[in-house]
């Protein structure tokens, strides 16, 4: 693929000078407000709810309640149930709608939906509301929730457990521990994190009682996607939807689920015959989204006395929280774990088990990475353990057991099929690029100027893409610009700009006579999903490339037709169809401009692709600093070899590293969405109690690319979104475990606060001290 010199994104200029058009700014004539009144406690079944003060407050239009659902008919919010766990067991799906009914299940869930006149109106309202609750037991540790006499969230769940998953092979793994020399095991805490968009979770429902239909305002990675999911639930057929969704100040896996206010906003809006619009709250946010991350990984490893790997043994303790979110049972089964089970390891016995477990509290869902950094985190994390069990330095311990360029495509024991790679460049790019023979100098100098120093390694591999199809339209414009439709609606991705690129370069016209159409009420029904999984360029841009050669074929009918000759005489290159051995040329932006007119459209296509998965990798080098008087961790370097396959335009692609680099970051060593283990009381609802990683935590970075073209699509492409963040939980990871063991810090989880690593220092010396 060519290499665009970077010019800066089309969609820039609107964004930063403050013509966004995001939730807030679609407006309609007669608007209301609408405000919800949360569950104030974890776990309590509801009494009763007295809505008589809040009703007769001037300005208030309605008041709805979880009982007000009762004769919609709407089925619950949806999740995908179509994979099967032990024994042939299915995801268990707890009915879930706009409103609580018969109880809360964690703090925050919306209770009642209040509709003013103005949106001060309607939090009063609120505050109007009595609600009488009769408190149970809240669960905030999963095992707990599946202890023995816990009360069930959902009665027709007694043991509170959503699914038992399991993959690979356990015969195979237990032979394989059996013949193992060594066996290491490690148990990890992924945190709880929270996305945090910039845009707060909002919402615009307007009733068109006139043919039935609905137009909804939200932000969201895909807006068919959610038109789907509406349809599926019943609230109205597909085409009696129209989503607007121009702008979404970030999404990050979490804009792609349809939440219980939607449902109470679009009642509340049938009901009152208004357009109805609700702006969350930033402390609404981090309460109501889904949660990400929330696992126990406890992994064990077989090595023989040479330092192979021979099997591996996976066990995940999910915390899914109090519902069935629409990502969270895929990214803890088959979506990462599955998928990605031996990593860049050459490992023929893998064994998994993940529990999903219903708790009180807000339910989780993907996040950047979606499981993958949870999958390289136990994984290397495992092989450091290895090395210091077996006695086998860590580098030549991968060496010893990573897979070989020549391996791929690779078949894995759990079912994925890796189409591209090559580790040992990876992990020869990044040791150089970090000067890793270097660093025992460097942790010397840092030893005299009292800082402990460590170095981390991390390889990784992750999917990116997916199954399916994907379908998109290019349309003449009567100016004889290309209008591209596709379902890909961006976050931050630069699609405005790429996918333009990928098509005029195709075609050989200049880049600002095509351009994107997404989220287009006036585009035609497609099939395909949206933006996530590091999946735009491999599916919508691999439509959007075939689609555009399409045209190239009709265009060259055409010139042929015009030349009065046979098409196969006609060439194309680079935009100019010539016939050979004569002087008759013309290109193809003249033959779209000619026809632009043209009522048969002979230039329109519209086509459907089969979609593959491709398999991003790469090899991060992580150097910390301790202050140990203080706790207080600083990333010295960071460097990232990385395989994206063919990158089309580096600095966006830079932008996305950088951009999952950072949410590592803030998972490492600050974010936790914490709740009081005893009242199920969310400890970190504010930004003065949540850590957010700010500029001056990123640290000098080195990226390098080390692609392999994915023969997966044509255009070699894989993902590059989740890449910062896989990598850079392990490889900090490690740095840190590898900075604290000069001081016997054996054990220390996520995130590494300076409290927590100066209590770590504390409690060892003070160990020490005992022994």
């Amino acid at each position: 693929m060519p290499e665009h010199q970077f010019r800066g994104r089309r969609e820039d200029l609107r964004l930063v000078t403050g013509r966004g058009r995001y939730t807030d700014d679609h407006s309609y004539e007669g608007q209301v407000f609408a405000q919800f009144l949360r569950a104030d406690r974890a776990h309590a079944k509801i009494v009763s709810i007295d809505l008589d003060a809040a009703r007769a407050l001037p300005g208030v239009i309605d008041v709805l309640t979880g009982a007000d659902f009762a004769g919609t008919g709407w089925k619950g919010t949806p999740t995908p149930t179509f994979f099967k766990g032990v024994g042939s067991s299915a995801l268990r799906v707890p009915f879930r709608t706009g409103l609580a009914q018969g109880r809360v299940r964690f703090v925050g869930e919306p209770v009642v939906i209040v509709v003013a006149t103005t949106d001060n109106i309607a939090k009063d309202a609120t505050e109007l509301v009595i609600v009488e609750y009769e408190d149970l037991s809240p669960y905030v540790d999963p095992r707990a929730a599946v202890a023995a006499g816990a009360i069930p969230l959902h009665d027709e769940m007694p043991d509170n457990l959503a699914f038992d998953y399991e993959y690979g092979n356990a015969a195979n793994a237990d032979a394989a521990f059996k013949d193992a020399a060594h066996v290491v095991r490690v148990e990890l805490e992924a945190q709880r994190i929270a996305g945090h968009p910039m845009e707060p979770k909002s919402f615009v429902a307007v009733y068109h009682p006139d043919d039935d239909s609905y137009e909804l305002c939200m932000p969201t990675q895909g807006a068919a996607d959610l038109k789907a999911s509406f349809s599926s639930m019943a609230v109205a057929p597909y085409e009696k939807l129209r989503i607007h969704s121009i702008d979404v100040g970030g999404a990050f896996g979490i804009r792609n689920e349809v939440y219980p206010e939607f449902l109470a906003v679009i009642l509340a809006a049938r009901r009152t015959g208004k357009p109805v619009k609700w702006l969350g709250t930033r402390s609404e946010t981090m309460s109501g989204d889904h949660h990400a991350r929330a696992a126990t990984l406890i992994g064990e490893l077989a090595i023989n006395a040479r330092g192979k790997f021979l099997g591996l043994r996976v066990q995940w303790i999910v915390n899914l929280g109090a519902y069935c979110s629409g990502g969270g049972p895929l990214i803890n089964t088959i979506a990462a774990p599955t998928s990605s089970a031996i990593s860049l390891y050459n490992l023929s016995a893998v064994y998994g088990r993940h529990q999903l477990i219903f708790t009180n509290t807000t339910p989780t869902t993907a996040y950047r990475g979606a499981g993958r950094p949870n999958v390289s985190y136990l994984w290397e994390r495992l092989v450091e353990e290895a090395a210091n069990v077996t006695g086998i330095d860590s580098v030549a311990l991968r060496r010893r057991n990573m897979l070989g360029k020549e391996a791929f495509p690779f078949k894995t024991p759990t079912g994925s099929s890796y189409d591209s790679a090559d580790p040992a460049r990876l992990l020869d790019t990044a040791l150089k690029a970090a000067d890793w023979d270097g660093f025992k100098t460097r942790r010397k100098a840092a030893r005299k100027n009292g800082k402990l120093r460590g170095i981390g390694l991390a390889l990784f591999l992750e999917p990116s893409g997916g199954a399916g199809k994907e379908q998109v339209e290019i349309r003449v414009g009567t100016n004889g610009r290309l209008l591209m439709y596709a379902l890909a609606g961006p976050s931050g991705q630069g699609h405005e700009t790429v996918f333009p690129q990928v098509v005029a370069d195709i075609l050989g016209i200049p880049e600002d006579r095509v351009e994107l159409r997404y989220n287009d009420l006036a585009a035609p029904r497609m099939i395909g999903v949206g933006s996530f999984g590091s999946r735009s360029l491999i599916s919508h841009g691999e439509a959007l490339t075939v689609a555009a050669k399409e045209i190239i074929e009709k265009a060259r009918q055409l010139a042929a037709d015009e030349f009065e000759v046979a098409v196969t005489d006609v060439t194309f290159d680079n935009g100019t169809y010539r016939v050979a051995g004569t002087d008759l040329s013309t290109t193809i932006r003249t033959l779209i401009e000619k026809h632009a007119g043209n009522e048969a459209r002979p230039l329109d296509t519209n086509t459907t692709i089969d979609l593959a998965t491709a398999f991003p990798s790469g090899a991060h080098v992580a150097e910390v600093e301790i202050d140990p008087d203080t706790g207080a961790s600083e990333i010295v370097s960071y460097v990232a070899a990385d395989d994206c396959g063919n990158i089309y335009n580096h600095t966006i692609v830079e932008g996305q590293l950088h951009g999952g680099l950072m949410q590592g970051i803030g998972q490492v060593f600050g974010e936790h969405i914490a709740y009081d283990p005893d009242t199920g009381q969310l400890l970190s609802g504010t930004f003065m109690d949540y850590f957010m990683p700010r500029a001056h935590i990123l640290p000098p970075i080195t990226l390098i690319d080390c692609g392999v073209p994915s023969p997966a699509n044509s255009l070699g492409a894989k993902g590059a979104g989740e890449a910062g963040a896989t990598g850079s939980v392990p490889a900090l990871a490690n740095a840190m475990f590898d900075a604290l063991k000069a001081v016997n810090v054996r054990k220390i989880d996520m995130p590494y606060s300076p409290y927590r690593v100066w209590q770590a220092i504390h409690s060892a010396a003070e160990n020490g001290a005992s022994d």
